[in-house]
């Protein structure tokens, strides 16, 4: 099964990434909705997955992201047709311990997006490093840890693109946030951006094809 708002988002993603490179990636929304949408088992379909990647190098830069939304896929469709506690067995542990190195925080932002959905409630910034990762809270210091160029910086979302742009690039190489820092406050700062804004924020972007993909996704899934 496939879940309406992953399919949105496959295509988003491929469409903005097409826009702001020279290889045409629109083509392969049909492949992986064919993957997401199949009958396998989750590894399976992680594996026929890699297979698009390694078989087109152009699109490597989207294959964790691409993930992340198998991943989301998984929780919102595929456990539908499994037992009702699945995520509490061991066979489902096996799976969490094989992908630990897959994958980014782009996934939480998504489980995230999908909870205020189910809430009706606008997403925020504040609300979503305070209420869903609980960075305040003693426990969750590994949360605080990752989201540390976050937290430091939400004085960003009142400020032009550029200078989300200009702490993006400042960025440590090993920050675990340091490609997804920029659309990820751009989001943030603009959840519903008009096509001006849009147009400012990849003008903005380190990595246009990378960051506007990402970007695209997020909006999708709100």
């Amino acid at each position: 099964m496939i879940d309406p708002k992953v399919e949105t988002a496959i295509e988003a993603a491929l469409t903005a990434f097409s826009k702001y490179s020279s290889f045409d990636a629109t083509p392969f929304a049909d492949v992986m909705e064919d993957v997401f949408d199949s009958e396998e088992d989750f590894i399976s379909k992680v594996a026929q997955m890699d297979e698009v990647f390694d078989d087109y190098p152009q699109l490597e830069s989207l294959r964790e992201v691409f993930f992340d939304l198998l991943m989301i896929n998984f929780f919102s469709a595929d456990v539908k047709k499994l037992e009702e506690d699945y995520l509490d067995t061991p066979e489902w542990e096996a799976i969490e311990e094989d992908t630990l190195d897959r994958g980014t925080e782009l996934l939480n932002l998504l489980l995230y997006l999908n909870e205020c959905e189910d809430e009706e409630i606008e997403p925020g910034l504040e609300d979503y490093l305070k209420e869903f990762l609980l960075v305040d809270e003693d426990e969750f210091q590994d949360e605080y840890r990752i989201y540390e160029p976050v937290i430091a910086h939400q004085v960003l979302m009142e400020s032009p693109v550029n200078e989300i742009h200009k702490v993006a690039v400042n960025l440590p190489e090993d920050s675990e946030l340091k490609e997804l820092f920029y659309p990820i406050m751009c989001f943030f700062q603009n959840t519903d951006p008009a096509d001006e804004v849009k147009a400012s924020i990849a003008d903005n972007a380190i990595d246009k094809e990378f960051d506007m993909a990402v970007l695209e996704i997020l909006i999708s899934f709100r």
